[in-house]
């Protein structure tokens, strides 16, 4: 069995662009998702919560960022540290670092409780 797809790198072709967050997916079909997250910056604005359908794996590649939940518990995110987000967890980003760009890799799932 061959594979027909050549590798790629999760660090290859970043925007330049620090006025917005970019979102690339990189895989995607009916029961996963993965997408590259690059921000300069950026955070979720402060009446705003994700409340996703699906659960969420995350990890900062490089940056930083922080995370509050519903409820007021904030995690610190730095290179290397993830999170598993249950769906309908109620959360936001409040900080990326303006200072250097923050790459995330997000997985979105269905675990076996949300079919």
């Amino acid at each position: 069995m061959s594979v027909n797809q050549r590798p790629k790198n999760i660090f290859d072709k970043l925007i330049a662009d620090r006025s917005q967050e970019v979102f690339d997916i990189l895989e995607e079909s009916n029961s996963i998702k993965i997408e590259r997250i690059v921000s300069f910056g950026q955070k979720s604005p402060s009446d705003f919560w994700y409340d996703q359908e699906e659960s969420e794996w995350v990890i900062v590649l490089e940056g930083y960022a922080e995370l509050e939940f519903e409820g007021g518990e904030i995690h610190k995110l730095g290179k290397g540290d993830y999170i598993n987000i249950p769906a309908r967890q109620k959360h936001r980003v409040i900080h990326t670092s303006p200072e250097e760009k923050t790459i995330w890799l997000a997985v979105f799932y269905k675990s076996e409780y949300e079919q």
